[in-house]
């Protein structure tokens, strides 16, 4: 992909479904009475890898004309090769799934999966009394035998919502009760569409208690939009001249806003507009417009918050007045790269005044960016992120492997034309 500097962005986008609800709302679809659906899918590949991998073990999913995607409680079969692809959701989330019933699988995926560590789930699902094996280094392929679970008490070492529904889903599947302790709260997703599905489920200070054997109720699923899909949008119209952009029925839950609450204290024009509630996902139109930037530093106990967000936010920093600086933030490196890395690396680049640290980068600006060869490096949110960089810069700028932008938004550069008058 080649870009130039655009004049401005402008108009209204309704970015896919949030990722990470669809997952649970597939997901958890195949265990409750009923039928579930499911609208607002998006086409993400990570998506569609879940819907791949739950096929294969037998469940029924039915993807309608109009959009909708209808799922069903199944018994499932034994014995599958699970591809999840890129998808880190799809492999951990599906080991809970696959572990809570009398079930003997692999999961594997492509080259960057591989590379991202498994044992974040591996051994809460041992102790439960699963059988697990990995590859060198507690990395995918993954084999599970599940079944006769018992409930445990398990305390999160890394802040993780991905290893938290690991944990709910397969105490669902449990017997007793399973608790998962947080020290640092992540997205909730997990907890709101299990109320929603009747399951038997208490939060309280910090943790978080499925009970199970109880069974779940299946619901009509509506997905917001996705706001770490707007998050690129928000910030091009922030810092384009001229710029404004609607965003509707876009999710806004508490755990996954920090991104905006970071650019607004930046200095950022950002305005909800109404409010409703999807199964108790608090969902709001945003209408965002060009502002002046100042740096800001960011408190280590919200990353959880705007994590996947992080990469785009240091775009924002280069056009920002001072100092940004990002600490606490090792998870970066864990991803489908090293965003750390990955970001410095490549805004550096394109002329940014940018620092490495071992847990996170500092961005001094305002800086003047200018086109040259950078790298997705095989990673959507980077690839993403250098686009609104692209879009910033002088000259030229050209994305190698911007195709992987797929894994969650195959139609990102036709909205963004459709924005770009």
């Amino acid at each position: 992909m080649i870009l130039q500097r655009a004049d401005r962005i402008r108009g209204t986008i309704r970015v896919p479904g949030d990722k990470s609800i669809a997952h649970r709302a597939l997901i958890l679809g195949t265990i409750a009475r009923g039928k579930q659906v499911v609208e607002g899918v998006p086409q993400a590949a990570d998506v569609q890898s879940t819907i791949s991998c739950l096929r294969s073990l037998g469940a029924f999913i039915e993807e309608m004309p109009d959009g909708r995607v209808l799922n069903l409680a199944t018994d499932f079969t034994s014995g599958k090769k699970l591809d999840a692809g890129n998808s880190g959701t799809t492999a951990r989330l599906l080991s809970g799934l696959i572990a809570g019933h009398s079930l003997y699988s692999t999961i594997d995926g492509d080259r960057s999966l591989r590379r991202r560590p498994m044992t974040r789930v591996t051994t809460p699902l041992e102790e439960m009394g699963a059988e697990v094996s990995t590859a060198e280094g507690g990395r995918l392929p993954m084999t599970i035998r599940g079944g006769n679970l018992k409930g445990i008490r398990y305390r999160l070492p890394v802040p993780s919502a991905q290893v938290k529904t690991t944990v709910l889903i397969a105490g669902l599947l449990a017997e007793g009760k399973t608790t998962v302790e947080e020290g640092v709260p992540t997205r909730d997703h997990t907890e709101r569409m299990l109320r929603a599905m009747s399951a038997s489920i208490r939060t309280d200070d910090g943790s978080i208690t499925v009970e199970g054997g109880r069974p779940l109720s299946a619901v009509h699923v509506k997905v917001p939009a996705d706001i770490s899909s707007a998050a690129f949008f928000i910030v091009a119209t922030i810092c384009l001249p001229s710029s404004e952009i609607y965003l509707p029925t876009t999710g806004v839950n508490p755990t996954r806003t920090g991104l905006l609450s970071v650019l607004e204290e930046m200095g950022a024009n950002i305005e909800r507009v109404g409010g409703e509630s999807y199964l108790e996902e608090p969902v709001s139109d945003l209408v965002v417009k060009s502002s002046l930037l100042r740096g800001v530093t960011i408190d280590p106990k919200i990353l959880p918050t705007l994590i996947d967000e992080l990469p785009v936010l240091a775009v924002a920093a280069t056009q920002a007045e001072g100092e940004t600086v990002v600490t606490g933030a090792e998870e970066l490196r864990y991803k489908e790269s090293d965003r750390i890395a990955a970001i410095v690396d490549n805004l550096s680049a394109l002329g940014a005044d940018i620092e490495e640290r071992d847990d996170g980068f500092v961005v001094r600006g305002p800086s003047k960016l200018k086109g040259n060869q950078v790298s997705s490096c095989g990673d959507h949110r980077i690839a993403m992120a250098l686009t609104i960089a692209g879009l910033l810069a002088e000259g030229k700028t050209e994305i190698t492997g911007s195709e992987v932008i797929d894994v969650s938004y195959p139609a990102f550069f036709n909205d963004l034309r459709s924005l770009l008058r």
